[in-house]
């Protein structure tokens, strides 16, 4: 229970992060830093800003890849009238894993 409660957490924290709010955050801490702690902001703090920085640009990239990936299999769902298949959204990542390895299980067995 608490292992689904921890992916749970993680899971709307990585979708937190991917809002513009976080490099709004990251600005204010990045001009803080200068404006309190110049000295402070050397080769080490440049190294640390540039990779919150990377971190924030590749999170906000995957949120936006996921929901364009969403948003078309929305639609494909609703042209197929496959509602069996709504019920995914509700599973955590690892069950949809190990179906999707299934369903390609029994998709070989059957080529």
């Amino acid at each position: 229970m608490a292992g689904k409660a921890v992916r749970t957490a993680i899971t709307e924290v990585g979708t937190l992060l991917a809002r513009p709010w976080a490099f709004i955050v990251f600005g204010l801490y990045t001009v803080a830093w200068l404006a309190l702690d110049r000295s402070s902001l050397g080769w080490h703090g440049v190294a640390t800003l540039a990779t919150w920085a990377m971190t924030l640009f590749i999170q906000r990239a995957e949120h936006r890849d996921t929901q364009a990936i969403h948003a078309k299999l929305d639609e494909l769902l609703r042209t197929a009238g496959r509602e069996k298949l709504t019920t995914l959204d509700e599973e955590e990542p690892e069950e949809i894993e190990d179906r999707r390895e299934r369903d390609r299980g029994d998709d070989a067995q059957a080529s």
